[in-house]
């Protein structure tokens, strides 16, 4: 999810000037938005919510091309089988919600917080079915653009807030949401959006950050791993697995299927295991913790040498936090990035 076209930071997007540069920041922007950014989780939740856009929009700015880097077009986790790669895991977790929702050419289906297009990519060769991606971070939206070129004429882009989306009442036949709507200030007004733009009987499936039964409120430890969680993902507050069925039906849906899909996981694969540095393979080790450090080194020399902007290493310490604190979630069952959910927008009496 991004941010509104009335709500951006004061900045205007530019094209990055550098290859050294991120996203659509010019490198002299990128240390002061890692303040601003930083600056917002210095509050209350109630503060990050009103102030979502910017929070999420700096985040992807800042983020994206680290993403890409180490994990690939597709920015979600997913649970692993027995020997299966983890490129594998992820291609399987897609084909998952096409299944679920019976895509097939012809279908009209609304990609809620689309990302760089990975995922869209996928999901249209796999179904044959069109989507439109909605996005609010100008730099993602020009490297989805890029990103489907292959598949362009079943794929198109909203840069808009999935908040208020641009689109007229009952003119989707479907709707994904993977990994997205944990960014959402209010998660049933985000779901009465998606709930308004579906047409009577259509679906939406997803996959949802949680804090699970396990998440205990009044222990340190588990509030710790929640606030680096929250701090590393550009998160303003994480809901718990309850609160987003609540959600769902508070919006007017009828919730057809709402589980966790982590313990699905091989109990020797893990969700969480791509972060460990127990893959071995050249395309694995940015994402695990030796590669994390050694890319840490790299910027903070590039830093002083001047080939990288300021602010750089800074952002990539936030995501190493991040991703040990997201593994610490995973293996103590307090938080899962794989809530499953499917639900259906009641058709009309007499359809």
């Amino acid at each position: 999810m991004r941010t509104s076209q009335n709500d951006r930071s004061p900045r205007t997007v530019t094209k990055r000037s550098s290859s050294r540069s991120l996203g659509g920041l010019a490198p002299d922007e990128i240390k002061s938005v890692v303040d601003q950014y930083t600056g917002l989780h210095d509050v209350g939740a109630e503060h990050r919510r009103e102030h979502y856009q910017i929070l999420v929009n700096h985040y992807y700015d800042l983020v994206t091309d680290f993403y890409e880097f180490g994990w690939g077009r597709s920015f979600h986790f997913a649970p692993r089988r027995r020997g299966e790669s983890f490129k594998a895991s992820l291609l399987r977790h897609e084909h998952f919600l096409a299944d679920r929702l019976s895509l097939k050419p012809g279908m009209q289906v609304l990609d809620v917080g689309c990302g760089v297009g990975g995922a869209m990519v996928t999901l249209t060769r796999y179904s044959g079915a069109s989507f439109v991606g909605i996005n609010n971070n100008a730099y993602q939206i020009e490297r989805a653009k890029e990103h489907t070129r292959d598949v362009r004429p079943l794929c198109r882009f909203i840069d808009g807030d999935y908040m208020q989306i641009p689109e007229g009442d009952d003119c989707y036949d479907g709707a994904i949401a993977i990994e997205s709507m944990p960014h959402a200030p209010d998660k049933t007004a985000a779901f009465k959006e998606i709930f308004r733009v579906l047409r009577p009987g259509a679906c939406v499936a997803g996959y949802e950050w949680c804090l699970t039964e396990q998440f205990d409120p009044h222990n340190a430890e588990h509030l710790q791993i929640k606030k680096v969680i929250e701090i590393g993902n550009g998160l303003p507050d994480i809901a718990t697995t309850s609160e987003v069925c609540t959600a769902f039906r508070m919006a007017g849906f009828e919730l057809l299927e709402a589980r966790d899909l982590a313990p699905e996981s091989h109990p020797k694969m893990p969700w969480y295991r791509a972060l460990q540095g127990r893959d071995l393979s050249l395309t694995s080790i940015p994402r695990t913790p030796v590669g994390r450090a050694l890319t840490n080194l790299v910027l903070k020399a590039g830093e002083r040498l001047q080939m990288f902007p300021k602010g750089t290493t800074m952002v990539s310490t936030l995501l190493n936090r991040a991703a040990d604190a997201l593994v610490e979630g995973g293996k103590s069952g307090v938080f899962t990035p794989m809530f499953f959910f499917l639900a259906r927008k009641p058709r009309r009496s007499g359809d």
